[in-house]
C-alpha cells in the first residue's frame, strides 16, 4: 500500500493517472461537451474543495485550538458546534468529533466501508484514504501504515483507530510541535497538515533557523 500513499505530494506530477481518474476525467469531458456542465463552475468547485475550503479550514481549527484553551475543550466536547462558530460548515461536516493525541495516545481515521470523510475541514479525500488497502491495514495494522508514512511512535504510545461513518465523521487534533511558543494562529496552521489531522503524520516542526 506504500504506492497508494501522496505524502502530500502532487500525484499527477509522479505516477500516470488511475483508471478511476481516467474515466472521471473522460466523464467530465463528456458533460463538459454536451453542455450539461460548465468547466468554470467546475473547475470553481474543485478549487474550492481542495484549497479554500478544506485543509487551510482545518488548520485554523487545530491552530485555535492549539492557543485557545477554552475553544480546546468545547472543540472536544462539541466539535460540529467548534467548527462551525468559525464560519466552517457544508457537506460532510455536519456531524464531527475530533479526537486529540496525546503523549500516550494517537490517533488515526479511517473508513472501512467507503470513505466518509469531513470535507468541511479537510476538503477532498486523498486516494489513498479511498483505497482499499489502507482502509484494510489502517484497522489490522495501524503501526505498519503509520510507518509507511514515516510516522514511528514510541512502543508505549497506544494507537486508537477510529471509523468515520455517515452519521459521524472524525478529525485529529495533532499534539503541537514544540518550539512554537508565542507563534501566531496563522503561523501555527502553515504546520498543520492534512495528513495530521487524518492521523497518519504529525504537524510540521517549525523550520531550523539558520545560524548564518
Amino acid at each position: 500500500m506504500a504506492h497508494d500513499h501522496d505524502h502530500d505530494h502532487d500525484e499527477e506530477h509522479t505516477h500516470p493517472p488511475s483508471d478511476l481518474e481516467l474515466r472521471v476525467k473522460a466523464l467530465e469531458s463528456l458533460l463538459v461537451e454536451k453542455g450539461l456542465v460548465d468547466p468554470t463552475t467546475l473547475d470553481a468547485l474543485i478549487d474550492t474543495y481542495e484549497h479554500r475550503v478544506g485543509p487551510r479550514n482545518g488548520a485554523q481549527v487545530v491552530a485555535k485550538a492549539w492557543v485557545d484553551a477554552e475553544f480546546r475543550q468545547w472543540l472536544l466536547r462539541d466539535a460540529t458546534a467548534a467548527v462551525a462558530s468559525l464560519g466552517f460548515e457544508g457537506r460532510q461536516g455536519e456531524h464531527l468529533k475530533v479526537v486529540e493525541n496525546t503523549a500516550t495516545t494517537h490517533n488515526l481515521v479511517v473508513c472501512t466501508l467507503c470513505s466518509c470523510y469531513p470535507w468541511t475541514v479537510l476538503g477532498l479525500p486523498p486516494s489513498w484514504y479511498k483505497s482499499a488497502p489502507y482502509r484494510a491495514r489502517a484497522v489490522s495494522e495501524p503501526r505498519a501504515v503509520l510507518a509507511e508514512f514515516g510516522t514511528e511512535l514510541p512502543v508505549d504510545t497506544s494507537v486508537r483507530v477510529w471509523d468515520s461513518t455517515a452519521e459521524l465523521r472524525y478529525l485529529v487534533l495533532p499534539s503541537r510541535p514544540a518550539g512554537t511558543q508565542g507563534w501566531s494562529e496563522d503561523q501555527l496552521a502553515e504546520l498543520v497538515s492534512r495528513n495530521s489531522m487524518i492521523g497518519v503524520e504529525p504537524a510540521s516542526a517549525p523550520p531550523v533557523e539558520s545560524s548564518a
